[in-house]
């Protein structure tokens, strides 16, 4: 790695007195910016910090979080891999490398079966067929209009001054869901409206936005094609009423990685370990 590339370059690294090689995933996304640093295909540690600012200032703060989180200083680093929408602002990558073939490399090594796999991000929803190989084989993206992806449960939470962290458990609490009649955020925030007024409560509301969600990202993965095992990654996952309701429409388990919100900077990370050694091979 190049002094010229932020300050990084590769310097030996000890831990309890045996070597260790380090490898970073930057992952600079529209909501939220994460950072994954591996050991020999382990994770090290990871940091999540929201994407506010300049996308460069960001990438320096997570990587400066997981850095500091895992004991070591920015030069232990041998090879850094940059995706996400603000990658190319990632001023000490190494490379970049596309959001979904991280993700698929990153969802290959966690649960090996997937076969399809769904990323609900903040403004978009992606539908990535994954082969035997980690390789992403096909992909289709939701729409322009945010209520196919992530920034409803945003939109509707605020509306109804909830936590979005709480909204899945909420939720799963529902004795009558409300069925949404729009897709659409901005119709769908108005309805919000209107039914808190007629009385509805928080939790029908919620499991009538999860269903609504679920049935269009149903549409997505039958585009896509769908084909088992099925996972979900990005911010939406974390929401377990989102995940139980796509799981009753598709009639099927979905699995869910631990950290589903970093899979694409954990996908990087692997993907710069994998690159450091070709190079070394060469």
């Amino acid at each position: 790695m190049s002094e010229t590339s932020g300050g990084w370059k590769k310097r030996d690294s000890t831990r309890d007195g045996v070597f260790m090689d380090y490898f970073a995933g930057i992952d600079i996304g529209t909501a939220f910016s994460k950072a994954v640093i591996v050991s020999d295909g382990e994770t090290v540690s990871q940091c999540v910090i929201p994407s506010k600012g300049i996308y460069k200032n960001l990438a320096d703060e997570v990587a400066a979080k997981a850095l500091a989180q895992a004991g070591l200083s920015m030069n232990a680093i041998d090879y850094v891999v940059a995706t996400g929408h603000g990658a190319g602002n990632v001023s000490f990558a190494d490379e970049t490398v596309t959001d979904i073939s991280c993700q698929a490399n990153a969802i290959s090594r966690i649960f090996p079966s997937v076969r399809t796999l769904v990323d609900i991000g903040d403004m978009t929803t992606k539908a990535v067929r994954v082969d035997d190989k980690g390789k992403s084989v096909g992909f289709v993206l939701s729409g322009k209009c945010a209520g196919g992806s992530a920034r409803i449960l945003q939109i509707v939470a605020r509306v109804l001054r909830v936590d979005l962290e709480n909204i899945g458990e909420l939720s799963m609490r529902s004795k009558k869901r409300i069925d949404f009649n729009t897709g659409c955020a901005v119709f769908a925030e108005t309805e919000a409206v209107s039914r808190v007024a007629e009385g509805a409560s928080k939790e029908d509301l919620l499991a009538g936005l999860h269903r609504a969600l679920a049935s269009q990202i149903l549409s997505l993965m039958e585009r896509a094609g769908i084909e088992e095992d099925c996972a979900l990654s990005g911010g939406g996952a974390k929401d377990a009423g989102l995940v139980m309701s796509l799981q009753e429409k598709l009639g099927m388990e979905i699995l869910v990685p631990e950290e589903p919100q970093n899979l694409a900077a954990l996908g990087a990370a692997l993907i710069a370990q994998e690159k450091a050694a070709l190079k070394t091979k060469i």
